[in-house]
C-alpha cells in the first residue's frame, strides 16, 4: 500500500491521537510478532486504518520497547484479531506489490524489489496461510491489472476498478453480513480513491521514464487540462466511501475513520494534486522517528 490513508491530525483530539497512535505502534509489534522484523519496516497508515476498520473496540494500551527507537517505551495497543488480521493482509500486499515491481518497474527498483520480495517470501506465505481467501484476491486482481497496465489501458475506471476490488476483499471472512458488505464499500472506494491519488502522484515521474499511466493513457499530453476532471471523481470514491461508512457501526474508533475520510484524505489530495505532498510527506516522517 501506499501510505495516503492517514488523519489530519490537527482536528484529532488528544484521545484520538493517543490511541490512533498506540494502534499504530501495536500493529508494527504485530507483524513483527507474526511475520518477522523485516515485515515491520513496511508499516504505513493505511495498514493502521484497515485495523480500525476491523477492529472497533477499545485498544488497552500496553508498554512494549521500541525497535526504531530502544531508548523509548511508548505504550502500544495489545495485540487482537483486527490488528492480526491487518498485519497479515499488510504483508500479502507487500509482497505483491514487490512482485509487481519485479514484473515492470525500471532496472534498479526491480532489483532491489527482486532482493526485498524475497526476503520477504517466508513471511508472506504464512500471512497467505492465514488469510488464503484474500491471498487469492489480490494475486487474481493485481494480474488482472499488470495486463491492463501492459496492454495501455486508456480507461480510469477499468484499472482503477480492479486495484479497488484488492482492497474490497480486505474484510473477507466467509460472512456474509450487512457489516462485511459495508465494510467492503467502504474499502473499494477509498481503494479507487488511492490507485489515482497514486497515479496523479507519479504522473511525472512515470512519464520521464516512459512507464504505464492511467492519466496519462487517459489525457495523453493533456493531464493538467484535465485536473479538475481527475479531481471531480476522486471526491466520488470519497463520498461513496462515506455513504458507507454511515453503515457502520465502528465504536472505539468511529471519530478517527470520520477524521481520516472527512478531512484526512481531502487534505493529501491538495498536496498530491498540488504537487507538495513529497515535500510533506518527507517532512511527516521525520516527525515521527
Amino acid at each position: 500500500m501506499f501510505g495516503y490513508v492517514r488523519p489530519y491530525r490537527d482536528e484529532l483530539k488528544v484521545r484520538e491521537q493517543r490511541d490512533y497512535e498506540a494502534l499504530y505502534c501495536g500493529l508494527c509489534r504485530a507483524l513483527g510478532r507474526r511475520h518477522g522484523f523485516l515485515a515491520r519496516l513496511f508499516l504505513n497508515y493505511d495498514f493502521t486504518f484497515l485495523a480500525m476498520l476491523l477492529d472497533g473496540d477499545k485498544p488497552e494500551l500496553e508498554r512494549h520497547p521500541c525497535p526504531a527507537r530502544l531508548w523509548c517505551r511508548k505504550k502500544a495497543c495489545a495485540v487482537s484479531s483486527g490488528v492480526d488480521a491487518a498485519a497479515d493482509a499488510g504483508t500479502i500486499l507487500t509482497y505483491w506489490k514487490l512482485r509487481d515491481t519485479v514484473a515492470d518497474g525500471p532496472f534498479w527498483k526491480r532489483t532491489g524489489a527482486r532482493l526485498l520480495s524475497w526476503l520477504l517470501r517466508r513471511s508472506y506465505r504464512r500471512a497467505a496461510a492465514s488469510r488464503p481467501d484474500f491471498d487469492g484476491a489480490v494475486r487474481e486482481n493485481l494480474a488482472q491489472l499488470q495486463a491492463l497496465e501492459q496492454a495501455h489501458c486508456p480507461s480510469l475506471d477499468q484499472t482503477a476498478d480492479t486495484f479497488a476490488r484488492i482492497l474490497a476483499a480486505a474484510p473477507g471472512d466467509g460472512n456474509d453480513s450487512a457489516r462485511t458488505r459495508a465494510l467492503e464499500q467502504l474499502l473499494y472506494h477509498v481503494g479507487r480513491w488511492i490507485y489515482l491519488v497514486d497515479a496523479w502522484d507519479d504522473l511525472w515521474e512515470d512519464r520521464r521514464q516512459g512507464s504505464y499511466n492511467p492519466i496519462s493513457a487517459r489525457f495523453p499530453g493533456q493531464e493538467q487540462e484535465n485536473r479538475e476532471y481527475l479531481r471531480t471523481t476522486l471526491r466520488h470514491s470519497l463520498n461513496l466511501a462515506r455513504s458507507a461508512m454511515v453503515l457502520l457501526e465502528l465504536g472505539h474508533w468511529q471519530g478517527t475513520v470520520e477524521n481520516v475520510l472527512y478531512l484526512g484524505l481531502p487534505a493529501v489530495e491538495e498536496l498530491v494534486v498540488t504537487g507538495r505532498w513529497q515535500a510533506v510527506n518527507h517532512g511527516d516522517r521525520r516527525q515521527s522517528t
